[in-house]
């Protein structure tokens, strides 16, 4: 029986977004059953959405948003969400907050989770946006699967909790080929780990 993959996000600009489709691409590769939702997006305060926010609001409305229903299903869960002041971005971290149901009914334990992220510095708190972001987990009772140092390809990449990419201050710098193959690692490493679990 195929692993089910959530792959539950949160993109600003499209960057996040172009992260959880290589995600989907390589659970999908790996064997699994993977169902891509963006978050439904918030208004943010008195500022006028960018171009590229327009945009890539537009191209999360062609997947159908988040539910609760998605995260009880699957077997294994990838959080993606671009950082916000070293922490995760509140449009997924509202999704998040409002699983009190299925949290208070056990319905989120025992599952696998991951997340990656993006920020526009190279010390722009991806890591402590994984760490918080896997602050909820722990809540959770479910089973974090960081990609560690498991291959050589993470000592590029550099980021043992997750993946994370530097858009730079336009948010204009496209995932390079490190970026893709820590995905690639990430995504195929949660789907196998989910399959020990399921058929333990």
């Amino acid at each position: 029986m195929a692993v089910k993959v959530a792959i539950v996000y949160y993109s600003a600009t499209g960057t996040v977004q172009g992260m959880a489709e290589l995600a989907a691409a390589a659970a999908e590769s790996a064997g699994a059953e993977v169902r891509l939702r963006p978050v439904a997006r918030q208004g943010g305060g008195d500022r006028e959405a960018s171009e590229a926010q327009q945009q890539a609001a537009e191209q999360a409305e062609q997947n159908p948003s988040a539910t609760a229903e998605d995260i009880v299903w699957a077997d294994a869960v990838l959080f993606g969400s671009p950082t916000r002041y070293g922490n995760v971005a509140g449009q997924l971290k509202l999704f998040i907050d409002s699983l009190g149901a299925q949290w208070a009914q056990g319905q989120l334990a025992d599952k696998v989770y991951a997340g990656f992220t993006a920020s526009q510095t190279a010390h722009g708190g991806q890591e402590t946006t994984l760490l918080a972001l896997y602050n909820t987990i722990y809540h959770f009772g479910g089973i974090i699967v960081p990609p560690g140092y498991t291959e050589g390809l993470k000592f590029v990449d550099g980021n043992p909790y997750g993946v994370s990419h530097v858009t730079g201050g336009d948010n204009d710098i496209p995932l390079g080929d490190a970026e893709k193959a820590a995905l690639d690692h990430l995504a195929r490493r949660v789907v196998t780990v989910a399959g020990r679990l399921t058929s333990a």
